[in-house]
């Protein structure tokens, strides 16, 4: 009939035997007490006003940088085989990352440019 409207549930599920389908992920507690990093944003806030009403807030707040900076850090050890480094000087042959500026690539863009407003 071409006036029947069609069931739209249907449509919506990929085809195929439910059985093929990979099963889906467990659901994940996302709880905020539960979440580690909640907990600790919320206890490196609790310091922040201790150290505040001690009149070292700043410097609290610098030193906390510096953690950061330290922890957000990898060793070589925590590379993996054939990674290759944001500095080309560290990689094989000198050889440059994808995207990275080289300054043949500058140089060809800034000559081959025309000149604009003339």
């Amino acid at each position: 009939m071409p006036g029947a409207a069609r069931p739209r549930g249907r449509a919506s599920q990929p085809p195929g035997n439910p059985a093929e389908r990979p099963p889906a992920p467990p659901p994940q507690d996302q709880s905020l007490l539960t979440n580690i990093t909640f907990l600790k944003v919320l206890l490196w806030l609790v310091l922040l006003g201790l150290f505040v009403q001690l009149e070292f807030g700043l410097a609290y707040f610098v030193l906390s940088l510096f953690y950061w900076m330290y922890v957000g850090t990898r060793g070589p050890e925590e590379k993996t085989e054939g990674e290759k480094s944001a500095y080309s000087v560290f990689n094989p042959g000198c050889e440059a990352i994808q995207g990275t500026l080289t300054a043949e690539q500058l140089e060809r863009e800034l000559h081959l440019r025309p000149l604009q407003g003339r």
